[in-house]
């Protein structure tokens, strides 16, 4: 029986609703998780989750580079990894000595490696290389295009996507429609699937939840399987997936799966995982910490918002009590009518209770336990947002262990370094191996930058300055009449500012695209349209980074403002405060994935033009940062 690592008493598992246990010892408040059906993990979740930070400390040796001469075979690896280097591609040096780098770095002990290497390097292939070493393997990456860009390349990966991708057999079955493809259209995905039909006894008396029928039991998936006209797409591929040595998760997906760790421990047991466009972690991970309480949580509820001063922590957290005291009540409400009445009640109405139930219950747990590093948004006023209040925690560092769990992990970016990531994660630096590409592999002339100071842009900007700023972009969208292109600037609002000061000529050519887009079309429709329109230039806040427009899919971008987080945002005003580092680093690393848009290969070229002055102080600050392969266009010489 395990017991509290700090009292020393038995930690009490108890049953609450149909997949959920609370964990409870003598010292400290009970934690709610998903049940497994073994009550060891749940007690084992619970130790990790409240003595996380209790770990051994690490003492590697410092990492040695040795420069590969340039008349070294290709043909000849130069590091153990590098034997397992994809067969059908010739490596470079560039990526032989970064492998040989890692090698380095795992002999001296480090568990935990960032890359900094830009566009070009080929990092998906050392990526491979790294956990065909290790005989298995996790992918993680930001987007389903980057998940499919992956499999595309290389077969063996099995990929893993959300119940959005997949049509829903059980609601086909109910309309009677037969084809996949008019399902989705129809949106009878399984994100709208009943998934639980209920629960019954099992032969021990234990009350065990009953699944729709087309999912086929994680426990009769293996990796030599095909998947059944009777299958679950989504399920039958996210099991694939578990059970196979390779696989690509978005980041969403795979750290829903950290977090059921004890469901999943089995298939979790891989050796390593390789976190792609990783400079972007931090906003991942924020997304399942912290809670957000919606207007119709609050109607539910019957709470009356308007009574309370949420943005003081001890009104906050009497909210979040009668909260999680209406959805306990709820819960019991029902499994009494289930145990006593035997009446058959609404499923899926129980599961979204335990969540809500469990949600606000740690939520309160881990308030109490840090008051301080939580940052309350306070939208009741804003009838168009569906959120009312979200509590967001300042600093991660806390909890990033809860989604890191493989024995090694590895971080790649093309905008990373290592003192501003380590920050923010809660890493000691001693125990981060941190390997920088020292230059582009593509030609400094074909991704030239021209700093054209137009002023500082922002909100006190003279209007002169920010007519200035639009004109030269005309300017250049006129020079570059016969071209495809891109813009990119930090809102939604600037981009109509933008528009509204072109010339009826240029106008023509923009097409304003975002992650979500007003007429219903998706970024990679817009994108679509523009690679099928001569001098087509896209507008944007949001293609900073995860597009791929090569070769003539633009010929030249503008940077129209340097893109600081929005300070209109609580968090990002007490982060800036409290690390200033973290801001800037933030806001270059974002102008860096820029200038990579529009050149994708050796053979690639585009110029990139900077508007706002803001750039030179923003360089100047944060050049010991900036990862050397962009020293060149930006200027930047004899950084120590």
């Amino acid at each position: 029986m395990k017991t509290c690592p700090k009292c020393k008493s038995e930690i009490k598992i108890s049953k609450f609703g149909t997949h959920t246990v609370e964990a409870k010892c003598n010292c400290q408040k009970a934690r709610y998780f998903t049940d497994s059906g073994n009550d060891d993990d749940a007690r084992e979740s619970y130790i990790r989750k409240l003595f996380r930070n209790s770990k051994p400390s690490v003492q590697p040796s410092t990492i040695k580079t040795e420069p590969v001469s340039k008349s070294t075979p290709q043909n000849i690896p130069i590091s153990k990894i590098e034997e397992y280097f994809p067969t059908n591609i010739v490596p470079r040096d560039i990526q032989k000595q970064i492998l040989k780098e890692i090698e380095t770095s795992i002999k001296s002990g480090f568990k935990k490696i960032v890359i900094s290497a830009p566009t070009g390097v080929g990092k998906s292939a050392v990526g491979v290389a790294i956990a065909k070493y290790f005989k298995d393997g996790f992918f993680i990456t930001k987007s389903k295009s980057l998940q499919d860009q992956y499999t595309r390349d290389y077969s063996f990966l099995r990929p893993v996507k959300g119940k959005s991708n997949f049509e829903c057999l059980k609601i086909m079955e109910k309309q009677k429609v037969d084809d996949p493809i008019l399902a989705k259209e129809l949106g009878y995905t399984c994100e709208k699937g009943d998934c639980v039909e209920g629960t019954e006894k099992n032969e021990n008396g234990k009350d065990v939840t009953v699944f729709c029928r087309f999912k086929r039991p994680l426990s009769n998936v293996t990796s030599t399987d095909t998947q059944n006209v009777d299958d679950c797409s989504y399920y039958f591929q996210k099991y694939y997936g578990l059970v196979s040595s390779f696989s690509v998760w978005n980041y969403s997906a795979f750290f829903q799966l950290m977090q059921n760790e004890s469901v999943f421990k089995e298939h979790l047991q891989k050796k390593v995982s390789i976190f792609d466009e990783a400079h972007g972690i931090e906003d991942q991970i924020i997304q399942f910490i912290g809670i957000n309480i919606s207007k119709n949580q609050l109607d539910e509820c019957q709470i009356d918002i308007g009574k309370y001063d949420i943005l003081e922590i001890d009104e906050l957290l009497e909210v979040l009590n009668i909260m999680r005291q209406f959805y306990g009540t709820q819960i019991a409400e029902l499994e009494k009518r289930m145990e006593v009445d035997k009446e058959k009640v609404d499923v899926k109405l129980l599961g979204r209770f335990e969540s809500n139930f469990k949600n606000f219950a740690n939520a309160i747990n881990e308030i109490n336990n840090d008051p301080g590093n939580f940052i309350i948004q306070d939208s009741t006023n804003d009838y168009a947002n569906s959120v009312s209040v979200s509590i967001k925690p300042l600093r991660i560092s806390n909890y990033v262990e809860d989604f890191f769990k493989t024995e090694y992990q590895i971080f790649m970016s093309a905008t990373i370094d290592k003192k501003s990531f380590c920050e923010t994660m809660g890493f000691d630096e001693s125990e981060i191996a941190f390997i920088d590409t020292p230059k582009s592999p593509f030609p400094y002339e074909h991704r030239q930058v021209e700093f054209l100071d137009m002023g500082i842009l922002s909100a006190k900007s003279p209007p002169e300055v920010e007519s200035g700023a639009i004109r030269r972009i005309d300017e250049l969208l006129t020079k570059h009449a016969d071209e495809r292109g891109l813009i990119l600037t930090q809102s939604k609002s600037r981009c109509w500012e933008i528009l509204r000061g072109l010339s009826p000529e240029n106008k023509k050519r923009i097409r304003i695209c975002h992650s979500t887009n007003n007429d219903g079309k998706t970024q990679d429709d817009i994108i679509d349209e523009h690679r099928k329109n001569r001098a087509s230039v896209l507008l944007s806040s949001s293609l900073w980074e995860g597009v791929d427009l090569k070769d003539e899919d633009s010929r030249f971008q503008i940077i129209a403002k340097v893109p600081y987080k929005s300070l209109g945002d609580p968090r990002v005003r007490e982060k800036m405060k409290k690390f200033p580092l973290w801001y800037d680093s933030q806001t270059i690393m974002t102008i860096l994935q820029g200038f990579g848009r529009s050149i994708r290969s050796n053979d690639d070229w585009a110029i990139t033009y900077v508007i706002d002055s803001k750039i030179h102080e923003l360089v100047n600050k944060t050049q010991k940062i900036i990862p050397k392969a962009y020293h060149d266009v930006l200027g930047i010489e004899n950084v120590s």
